[in-house]
């Protein structure tokens, strides 16, 4: 009777061999993805007029000591940090996306679903427009600051919110959307207000660009990323029983409340750094985390890092034919974003298997 309910050692053996084979299979998977982020980083580097081979450019950014002058202008100065400011925005908005689809349940919540980004622009333009400043003694980065704290601002909003009010994923999802319509209204009375120049300035900053890279801004941003992507890896095995539904996950001892709460915290401070650096990109936090969960499934030990990595591919391969399409121009690259997520993410909708939200 009680081969009924034990495991033999063959059938334990194969079990923990599966295991292996699979967590082998997951890191191989990651593994290969960021080598082809650093392929595609050496790529964005040597894209542009400034004729200059893969094989120079990798060198010369693993020692820069034998770069001319004029490499180390184009490649240090101008071109990397443009490169790396792609992949640490792309990581961000694919690890804050990946975190709001599974606290929320839905596959096409991100954080500008909840108007994160729609806040951000409407700080923004109350600097360009206005000139007024909500963050006293920032300088010349108070159009930065301003995108910066109408986005925790709207976060906070919505953390007490939720708090408070007890209100369902759902729900969180319509107050989002109220949020990004009532920004995009008050967006609008600015823009309808602004001169030839401030209007520019406000459409360049709503189609996104990482013309505004800089050293600074790309350490700001990896360490952002160093700080909530640690604590989301932690939080893993909670991550993942809250996928199999909120029961669930409080049977397995997991505070679903907390959970939510804590992890809103992180996506809001990835996505109010990331806005604010670049202005609006769309599509990375949704199309990057479908991409890593149809590869390695619900597992958030494998989906985190791969929906980072994904994320960085997708913003870094926009970087790069941004200034492919047109030889010296550069376009903004929310504009491109747009224009390869919007097919691509009806494509993953309409190929999704409904397992994956059943």
């Amino acid at each position: 009777m009680t081969d009924q309910t034990t495991f033999s050692g063959p059938d334990t053996a194969l079990l923990v061999d599966a295991y292996k084979r699979r967590n082998l299979r997951r890191v191989g998977l990651v593994a290969g993805a960021a080598l082809m982020l650093c392929g595609l980083i050496v790529i964005d580097v040597m894209t542009g007029p400034a004729n200059m081979g893969f094989g120079r450019t990798l060198a010369v950014i693993l020692d820069p000591s034998i770069a001319t002058v004029k490499e180390q202008v184009v490649i240090w100065q101008l071109r990397l940090p443009v490169a790396l400011m792609a992949v640490a925005v792309g990581a961000m908005l694919g690890v804050a996306g990946a975190e709001m689809q599974t606290i929320l349940n839905n596959p096409l919540a991100d954080p500008f679903t909840l108007g994160l980004s729609s806040a951000a622009s409407f700080g923004a333009a109350l600097a360009i427009v206005l000139g007024w400043s909500v963050v006293p003694g920032v300088g010349g980065l108070f159009v930065t600051a301003n995108a910066f704290a109408l986005a925790m601002v709207t976060s906070c909003f919505l953390f007490l919110f939720t708090r408070l009010r007890g209100v369902t994923p759902e729900a969180m999802i319509l107050v989002g959307i109220a949020m990004l319509f009532t920004f995009n209204a008050l967006l609008a009375f600015l823009q309808y207000g602004a001169s030839e120049l401030q209007l520019a300035q406000l459409i360049f900053w709503q189609l996104g660009s990482l013309a505004r890279a800089s050293w600074a801004k790309v350490g700001v941003c990896l360490a952002v990323l160093l700080i909530v992507l640690p604590y989301f890896m932690s939080r893993s095995w909670a991550l993942t029983a809250l996928r199999m539904g909120e029961d669930k996950a409080a049977a397995l001892g997991v505070n679903v409340s907390l959970l939510r709460l804590s992890v809103l915290a992180g996506v809001s401070l990835l996505s109010a750094v990331a806005v604010s650096f670049v202005g609006a990109v769309a599509f990375v936090g949704l199309v990057g985390p479908h991409i890593a969960r149809m590869i390695v499934g619900e597992d958030q030990r494998g989906f985190l890092p791969l929906s980072a990595l994904c994320g960085a591919l997708i913003l870094s391969g926009t970087s790069i034919a941004s200034k492919a399409i047109t030889p010296g121009i550069i376009y903004p690259i929310g504009m491109i974003t747009s224009l390869i997520g919007i097919p691509f993410f009806i494509l993953l909708i309409l190929g999704q298997r409904k397992r994956h939200w059943q």
